[in-house]
């Protein structure tokens, strides 16, 4: 993978499984830009997940990693940027399938419905998976709202 960099951010509800994860980017030797939170204290996650999505979508970074409890209100956050397609997931066979068919830039991490666990194994999954283009890009490049009327 050429990826270099991967962006993270979290709320309060993320915020005990986002350092295991910088870790576990680290030990595989990716930079991290970390945009928070560094605390349990309660926060609005979109604060954390507009500057992943900034970063995703300008090419800054390759990937980002968004958490929070439910990982919805995360996704629909940086779902909202136009380059980001975000998936929420929380099993390692949906994180490699959002990759390989969804061409999925940003992972949603339900945190409160999600083994630290099970939350490392799709983030290896979604970093192992690459797109399969194919029959698969025709239908991403539908996704995008302004290609639609």
């Amino acid at each position: 993978m050429s990826i270099k960099t991967i962006a993270i951010g979290c709320d309060h509800a993320g915020f005990p499984y986002k350092n295991s994860i910088i870790r576990l980017l680290n030990k595989r030797g990716f930079e991290v830009t970390d945009y928070g939170t560094d605390s349990p204290d309660s926060v609005d996650y979109a604060d954390f997940v507009h500057p992943v999505a900034n970063d995703v979508e300008s090419g800054k970074a390759g990937l980002g990693f968004v958490l929070c409890g439910s990982g919805n209100g995360v996704a629909m956050t940086a779902n909202k940027h136009q380059g980001i397609r975000a998936a929420l997931c929380w099993k390692t066979e949906l994180a490699a399938l959002a990759r390989q068919h969804n061409d999925a830039n940003v992972l949603a991490i339900p945190v409160r419905f999600v083994s630290k666990r099970m939350a490392l194994a799709m983030v290896r999954s979604f970093l192992d998976s690459e797109f399969e283009g194919g029959r698969h890009a025709r239908r991403v490049g539908k996704i995008s709202s302004s290609n639609h009327s």
